[in-house]
């Protein structure tokens, strides 16, 4: 009888530990980030979740069974995210399956890619699921792709490399001596040729960089301010100035609120055969008192200071917030993230960092006077002239005002774009391929 009544006990004891081992862990958080490039659907839990994901066909769907939890407020509001201008997703249903598994079934718009990873806790976040959902083509890679394969017509023309005329002629120094012109001769007196068209013509391409975004919010502000935001308004206003520009135009890294990778953004950057690479931040510190702007080069050879490398290790985090699945390595750019010879792009990379520099001095008082350098990911490229601007300390109470103030806004983007072209005016850009406009 006794052994009965303990068998009994033990078995009543082991179920209620398997009906708590899955309530146990719950979904605290759960996040859409919708964006032409990509949506992203991100659940967050204390402990590390199990799970399932099923792709089905007509029609087209994806189904993610979600083991050892229940069903709760927090997903049941997850149809709730969905927007329907979203590119991807027509809808979401969540419901109970079975005991302890809840299943997401995902409506699609179309046929998809989908990426399914766990990620650790990183920066303020538990444990992640996410589900990143993709066209089956990325149509700006394709659209680059088809541009810059096409055949250039042939110049028949001998002579040099062609180089693009950036600015008119700037007057001497006062310490430089004046060279005066040769004499045209008489028979150079001929009808000027008809003006080319701007759109016939190979513009210099500023990749603009807004840091962080989607679940990497970056820094946040002494008011609640947070980076992603402050970086995006910064990058789409410099966008606009270069645009205006006869001949420039700027590609955008980012232009919404969801998360790049820092690998990915160096391979658009180059996709659009950039001829220089500006990403925007807005630093914060633990000490509220820490003011200014800084403007970063790569260095391969460490850190010009600590605060130099504090920051590029804190910058280099991003992946870790934002989410990348290391199992999912684009070759593309696994080859541009070799560790390759980058001397003479650093060199102008720091010609390009002291021209910034000194512009934005001009509108806001300077953390460091020279061009700092560090191992920054996003700076990484080969080829293209880099810098990272710290456009001022987020962290900072009067600073994180004067970025959210739109005049100070404009100022700081004509500052440099002033330094881009003063650096271009002693670095004439080589022409590349023509690439299409955005």
């Amino acid at each position: 009888m006794f052994r009965k009544i303990l068998a009994q006990l033990l078995f009543s004891y082991l179920l209620l530990i398997n009906s708590n081992s899955y309530a146990a862990n719950i979904i605290t958080a759960a996040r859409v980030w919708p964006a032409q490039e990509y949506t992203r659907i991100a659940l967050e839990s204390a402990t590390p979740l199990k799970y399932q994901l099923l792709i089905l066909k007509n029609p087209d769907r994806l189904v993610l069974d979600v083991e050892d939890i229940e069903l709760t407020n927090v997903l049941q509001t997850l149809s709730d995210k969905i927007l329907s201008s979203d590119p991807y997703i027509k809808q979401v249903r969540v419901a109970k399956y079975k005991p302890g598994v809840v299943r997401i079934a995902i409506d699609l718009k179309g046929e998809v890619k989908s990426n399914l990873f766990a990620l650790a806790p990183a920066g303020d976040y538990k444990n992640r699921l996410v589900l990143d959902i993709y066209p089956l083509q990325d149509e700006l890679m394709t659209m680059l792709d088809k541009k810059l394969n096409k055949p250039e017509p042939a110049n028949t023309e001998p002579g040099p490399k062609p180089v693009v005329e950036l600015l008119p002629s700037i007057p001497p120094a006062p310490d430089e001596p004046v060279v005066e012109a040769p004499a045209v001769p008489p028979e150079a007196n001929k009808p000027e040729a008809p003006i080319p068209n701007k759109d016939d013509e190979r513009l210099i391409t500023i990749a603009i960089d807004a840091g962080h975004g989607g679940e990497d919010p970056g820094a946040r502000g002494a008011n609640g301010s947070r980076e992603k935001d402050i970086t995006l308004i910064i990058a789409k206003k410099l966008k606009e100035k270069i645009d205006a520009e006869s001949n420039m135009r700027g590609m955008l890294t980012r232009d919404g609120d969801y998360f790049v990778p820092l690998g990915t953004r160096v391979v658009k950057a180059r996709k659009f055969k950039a001829d220089l690479f500006v990403s925007i931040h807005a630093d914060a510190f633990t000490n509220q008192s820490a003011r200014g702007s800084s403007v970063f080069a790569l260095s391969e050879k460490g850190a010009t200071s600590a605060s130099a490398r504090y920051l590029a290790k804190k910058e280099n985090e991003s992946d870790l917030i934002g989410g990348v699945s290391l199992d999912d390595k684009d070759p593309v750019l696994a080859k541009t993230l070799l560790d390759l010879s980058q001397a003479a792009t650093i060199n102008d990379s720091l010609k390009l960092g002291k021209a910034v520099l000194g512009n934005i001095g001009e509108i806001n008082s300077l953390h460091t006077r020279r061009v700092e350098q560090a191992a920054f990911a996003v700076l990484k490229s080969p080829d293209i002239p880099s810098i990272l601007v710290e456009t001022a300390f987020i962290s900072n109470p009067d600073e994180e005002r004067k970025l959210n103030d739109e005049a100070y806004q404009d100022k700081l983007v004509s500052s440099i774009l002033s330094g881009i072209k003063k650096y271009f005016a002693s670095n004439p850009a080589l022409a590349k391929a023509k690439v299409a406009k955005e």
